[in-house]
C-alpha cells in the first residue's frame, strides 16, 4: 500500500488500508519536512570583528560578484564593520552616495579616500611651496568635503607629493606645513580629517617627501589642527622603521587612522612577519576605536584564499 497515494487507495475501495498507510507514513514524512527546514536555515553568522577592519572592494568579488553594495553585504555578513576605498573620490556622485547609504543601512563606518590623488605622487606638490601646486591640492580638498558627504567618510588621505632637492629638508617641511594649515582651515568647518601617509621609499615609492611616522608627527604638531592627524600605515612603517607598537605609543595622539599588510609580499597578516595579534591588542588596549585599512593584496586567489583572509583576520582579532 506503500506505492499509493491516499487518493488511489480510496479509489479503490481500500479506505481502511489507506488510512493505516497515511498513518505508518506520517512521522516519515514529518521527519523529511524537518529535515528540509534544516538544511534551508540559514548558517549561524558570524560574530562582528571587535575592531573596524575594513576591506576594500574587489577583495571578496569571487564570493559577493562586482557589485559594490552586494560586496558590501557579504563583508557585513563576515563581521566586518567598516569599509575603506582608495578610490573613492574618482566614483560618480551616484554611486557614491549609494555606497554611503548602503553603509548606512548596513551599520558600517566609511573609512579613508585619498583626497590628492592628481598631486599625491610625481610632483613636489608640498616640498617646493609652488603656488599653482598648493591652490591644485586645496582645490581637491575642497572636493573632498563634498565626496565625504556623499558617502559618509570622516578621514581622507593626504600623500605629500615627491622631495625637492632644491631646498633644504626644514625649507620643504615648513612648506608642507603651511599647505597643510590652509587645508586644515576647509576641512575643520565639517569635523572631517586628512591623515597624513608615510609611504617607504625603499620598496615601492622613492623619492617621496613624507616617509617617516616621525616626521609625520613633527608636520601635525606645528599645524595643530583636529583636522590634521597622521595615517600609520604598518606595512610601509615596518619597511622604514621597524619597532612598529613603540612607535605607535610615543605618536599617540597624533595617529587617527590605521592600515594594515603585511612584510614582506603585503597581503594578510600571517604571511609575513610581523605579530599582529600583539600590535591589535596593544592599540585596543589603548582605547583606539577607529578604522584600520585593509590595504593590501590575498595571498592566494578565488574563493579559498577569501576564506583564508577572512581567517587570518579571525586568528588576530583581539577579543
Amino acid at each position: 500500500m506503500a506505492a499509493f497515494t491516499r487518493r488511489q487507495a480510496l479509489s479503490r475501495g481500500f479506505a481502511a488500508a489507506g488510512a493505516a498507510a497515511g498513518a505508518a507514513l506520517l512521522p516519515q514524512r514529518l521527519f523529511a519536512q524537518e529535515a528540509r527546514s534544516a538544511s534551508a536555515a540559514p548558517a549561524e553568522r558570524p560574530a562582528d570583528f571587535t575592531m573596524r577592519f575594513a576591506p576594500h572592494f574587489g577583495m571578496f568579488h569571487h564570493h559577493a560578484g562586482d557589485d559594490a553594495v552586494a560586496q558590501l553585504e557579504f563583508m557585513r555578513a563576515q563581521g566586518f564593520t567598516a569599509l575603506e576605498d582608495n578610490g573613492m573620490a574618482g566614483r560618480s556622485p551616484a554611486e557614491q552616495e549609494r555606497i554611503g547609504a548602503a553603509l548606512d543601512r548596513l551599520g558600517m563606518t566609511m573609512g579613508v579616500f585619498v583626497a590628492n590623488m592628481s598631486t599625491a605622487f610625481g610632483r613636489p606638490t608640498f616640498a617646493s611651496g609652488d603656488a599653482a601646486m598648493r591652490e591644485e591640492f586645496l582645490e581637491s580638498c575642497r572636493n573632498a568635503v563634498d565626496v565625504a558627504k556623499r558617502c559618509g567618510a570622516k578621514w581622507m588621505t593626504v600623500v605629500l607629493g615627491d622631495y625637492d632637492h632644491r631646498f633644504h629638508p626644514e625649507v620643504q617641511t615648513a612648506h608642507a606645513i603651511e599647505s597643510l594649515k590652509r587645508a586644515a582651515a576647509i576641512f575643520e568647518p565639517h569635523g572631517l580629517s586628512m591623515v597624513l601617509e608615510p609611504l617607504n621609499e625603499l620598496a615601492d615609492h622613492p623619492g617621496l617627501f613624507l616617509t617617516r611616522s616621525t616626521h609625520a608627527y613633527l608636520i601635525c604638531k606645528a599645524v595643530a589642527s583636529p583636522a590634521c592627524k597622521i595615517l600609520f600605515d604598518a606595512y610601509h612603517q615596518q619597511i622604514t622603521e621597524g619597532n612598529l607598537v613603540p612607535n605607535i605609543e610615543q605618536m599617540w595622539d597624533e595617529i587617527a587612522y590605521y592600515q594594515i599588510g603585511d612584510n614582506p609580499g603585503r597581503c594578510e597578516p600571517g604571511t609575513g612577519e610581523v605579530n599582529w595579534a600583539f600590535v591589535f591588542r596593544r592599540i585596543k588596549e589603548r582605547g583606539f576605536t577607529g578604522v584600520l585599512g585593509m590595504e593590501h593584496g590575498k595571498s592566494r586567489d578565488g574563493k579559498e584564499g577569501e576564506q583564508a583572509l577572512i581567517a587570518a583576520y579571525r586568528a588576530c582579532d583581539p577579543r
